[in-house]
């Protein structure tokens, strides 16, 4: 196995302190588990994941120390803490658990306590990673603390549905408040372009969510997408210090205009790094943080679209000179080691490579002018020359979807 034995003395991290990546969304093409996996076992970090088993690509990586088996959700708290401990009594030592997705930083923080005899992790306010994953929650808590939101409606009926889009106007955002808790098959986020296709998706979202466990259906004012995508990931740590975090511009999304980066790049934004952090420290959230933000040239300001209170799957885009990124940060502070300062690699790119060739599908592969060719993308999320079984994996299930959708249609 190669590890990253040349990275400075500052940044080499402790291969005492085993990972264990928590993941409760079954999606095997979750391109971050990955991510996290090839950078910590690089670094010679033993890494486990609770994975769906080989169907998973990232299960084929020659830097994942060992696979383990699904999990229970995190509806079942009492099944889940008994499948965790029993993962950290094989694993064999404290271990620091990574929560990947939303639901898995919230299951961490409400059971901090009775995970902590096996595993390490940021310590948090409990209810904090709830409040700024449910999207309803986090509107509230932007009107409370004066922090730029998109105008939205929580409709509660039919007309309610229409007096949103009258107010808000046609296209519209529609997402759901707790998408971790969505039906199969449900989107998280939809760009709506038809009052008929606001009243379908509001009308199908009591039939197939009845005891609405996915929250309330948010309609929001949708901003141009042509003024600009940013996002902003960091870590804080105890007093809310920021010791490593960067801004980037998001250049194709999956789905387009509400989902998550294809085509990503690090851009030097001070402003936009100066609010994130401020809102970081006004809602209180440590550890691990993804923002998304939408600027609106028509009042100058930078929107706040979602907070993730754990790691982003683009993460890699943020690897400094030094080699040094947010998995690594986390590693190194909770080991209790010194975290260097970062040295930034602006300019540098991320692509995601099934989801691009997805959207590029029957038409050139044409890119922003801002990105560079496809073949010079500084990182990508599936391809490593030293680490090609996840990638090979990846491109046959893909086909095998592809070839799945054409069949049933």
């Amino acid at each position: 196995m190669f590890f990253d034995t040349q990275a400075p003395p500052g940044t080499r991290l402790d291969a005492g302190l085993p990972v264990l990546l928590l993941r409760t969304d079954r999606n095997v093409f979750h391109h971050g588990t990955l991510g996290v996996i090839r950078s910590l076992g690089r670094a010679g970090v033993p890494v486990h994941a609770i994975l769906e088993g080989r169907a998973n690509p990232a299960s084929r990586s020659r830097y994942l120390y060992r696979g383990h088996p699904w999990a229970p959700p995190a509806e079942r708290p009492a099944a889940l803490l008994s499948h965790l401990r029993v993962v950290g009594e094989r694993i064999g030592g404290p271990a620091l658990l990574v929560p990947v997705d939303d639901a898995g930083a919230i299951f961490i923080a409400e059971h901090a306590d009775a995970l902590a005899p096996h595993f390490v992790f940021p310590h948090q306010d409990s209810g904090v990673p709830r409040l700024v994953a449910d999207k309803a929650l986090l509107a509230e808590a932007c009107e409370r603390h004066g922090i730029t939101f998109p105008p939205s409606r929580t409709p509660a009926s039919a007309r309610e549905v229409d007096e949103a889009a009258a107010d808000l106007g046609l296209p519209l955002i529609a997402k759901w408040a707790r998408p971790w808790r969505l039906a199969p098959g449900m989107r998280s986020t939809t760009v709506v372009r038809t009052l008929g296709a606001a009243h379908r998706l509001f009308g199908a979202a009591r039939d197939r969510d009845p005891d609405g466990d996915a929250g309330p259906l948010i309609l929001q004012r949708r901003i141009p997408t042509a003024t600009g995508d940013w996002f902003f990931q960091g870590y804080f740590d105890e007093s809310l210090g920021c010791l490593f975090g960067g801004t980037g511009r998001k250049h194709l999304a999956h789905p387009p205009q509400a989902g998550h980066t294809v085509a990503g790049e690090w851009v030097p934004n001070p402003e936009l790094r100066r609010l994130a952090v401020r809102i970081v420290r006004l809602l209180g959230c440590r550890g691990l943080v993804d923002l998304d933000f939408r600027y609106d040239a028509g009042d100058g300001a930078y929107h706040l679209l979602d907070f993730n209170p754990r790691i982003g799957a683009q993460f890699r885009l943020f690897t400094d000179r030094a080699g040094l990124d947010l998995a690594r940060v986390l590693h190194l502070h909770q080991s209790g080691r010194r975290v260097p300062g970062a040295r930034p690699a602006f300019g540098r790119n991320l692509l995601v490579e099934n989801h691009y060739l997805q959207q590029a599908a029957g038409r050139p592969l044409l890119r922003p002018r801002t990105l560079r060719p496809l073949r010079e993308a500084d990182e990508f999320a599936w391809y490593a020359g030293d680490d090609l079984p996840p990638f090979l994996a990846m491109g046959r299930q893909s086909v095998l979807r592809a070839v799945e959708r054409l069949r049933t249609r």
